[in-house]
């Protein structure tokens, strides 16, 4: 008798999302991985690498319908979307009752497709609950029920991994998924973590967009994801973001350190993150001088993340005019050029010389250039992302002085 091997959702997930281009798109971009340590499923943040991650305990989901195994992905997508991992919390912080409230929030778009033990407004214990409301809406609603409180002050409270735990007379339901590490990354790597998904979910869209169907995903529901993936957006924060995720470590030797592996014989090690970055500077009069302004006033509270290379061109780079902008200095930008606009001509410049990362500042009139070597990043003004001449996965981010 052959051992059966344990359920590999990995194997399954093309057949399951067949039909659903959207979560299809999406699923490639999120890792998944099997464990004993909970249950059914969850999704977590992963705080070393700012990557969202599914895990799953393989005998749960084996014993599922596809329809089921298909529900609960989209279920946890949901929940990744939505930023409930990454701290989107009432003010009273992470509770039983906000866990329950986010999948309230979900499963009403998920009705007829979750295994039994889901918790769905209109049915069950829930069965007084509109569909279609927002988690914070079921939040207060829940808050105020009296049918969903503990008995006598006791019974359900909140275990240390976040999760309702049930004892006497506990009036509230449990989540059908596991919620344990919600919000518990720092700041920045929630920041990150959340570019990403914006990034994810963006491209997903584009790729259920040009095959022109989004699957099960209604018109209401694609409304609010489009709304998360379209914020009004802080560039400032997003530049600060793209030279942070260009830094490369550094190491050197110091004896001003102690080397832990061989203390007092050899050299300890510093080390050190910075990035190379070059800044292409669209010479062309359409570029106003404000979005300029604007832009090198906040190059100057990032100068000590980078080393930046101010590169002018129009249809060709101005090699005497480029300059470096170190740490510490401050310089401001000047028109040195007149012609028309190449993106082609940075970008062959830049992919000449080691460079971690190309930020382009123009009005986006001209024809996509050739693929960056180094990640690249365009900043333009409200006309400029309006009216630009291509489509690009990469991103443009618009400067409001």
């Amino acid at each position: 008798m052959t051992n059966k091997k344990p359920f590999d959702l990995n194997q399954h997930t093309f057949a399951l999302l067949r039909q659903e281009p959207f979560f299809a798109a999406l699923s490639r971009r999120i890792t998944k991985y099997p464990t004993n340590a909970i249950p059914t499923a969850g999704v977590k943040l992963n705080k070393e690498t700012a990557q969202f991650e599914m895990v799953y305990n393989p005998e749960f989901l084996a014993k599922l319908t596809d329809t089921e195994l298909a529900g609960v992905m989209k279920h946890e997508f949901y929940h990744i979307i939505f930023e409930h991992v990454t701290g989107r919390l009432p003010p009273e912080g992470m509770s039983m009752l906000w866990n329950v409230a986010t999948d309230l929030a979900i499963n009403s778009h998920l009705v007829n497709e979750l295994p039994e033990g889901a918790l769905i407004p209109g049915q069950d214990r829930f069965v007084k609950y509109p569909k279609g409301k927002s988690a914070e809406w079921y939040f207060t609603e829940i808050q105020n029920d009296p049918d969903m409180q503990p008995d006598d002050g006791e019974g359900q409270g909140e275990g240390d991994d976040g999760q309702p735990q049930d004892g006497n007379g506990s009036g509230v339901p449990q989540p059908l998924d596991d919620h344990s590490g919600w919000g518990e990354a720092d700041a920045e790597t929630k920041a990150m973590a959340k570019e990403r998904l914006r990034q994810a979910v963006e491209d997903a869209a584009k790729e259920a967009s040009s095959r022109g169907s989004w699957g099960s995903v209604s018109s209401e529901m694609r409304k609010k994801i489009m709304d998360m993936v379209n914020p009004k957006v802080d560039w400032r924060k997003v530049l600060r973001y793209f030279i942070k995720t260009s830094q490369k470590s550094n190491k050197r030797s110091t004896v001003r350190r102690i080397n832990k592996r061989f203390p007092y014989i050899h050299a300890g090690k510093k080390v050190s993150r910075t990035a190379k970055i070059a800044i292409s500077i669209d010479q062309s009069g359409s570029v106003s001088d404000k979005m300029l302004a604007a832009f090198f006033a906040e190059l100057g509270s990032l100068a000590k993340y980078a080393e930046f290379t101010v590169v002018p061109f129009d249809t060709e780079v101005g090699e005497e005019h480029v300059y470096v902008w170190k740490k510490g200095k401050r310089r401001t930008w000047d028109r040195v050029l007149c012609g028309g606009t190449c993106f082609n001509a940075p970008t062959k410049w830049v992919n000449e010389r080691q460079f971690d990362g190309h930020i382009i500042l123009t009005d986006m009139c001209a024809p996509k250039p050739v693929p960056s070597k180094c990640q690249r990043m365009w900043m333009t003004d409200t006309e400029g992302k309006n009216s630009q001449y291509f489509t690009t996965n990469e991103r443009v981010i618009v400067i409001e002085p």
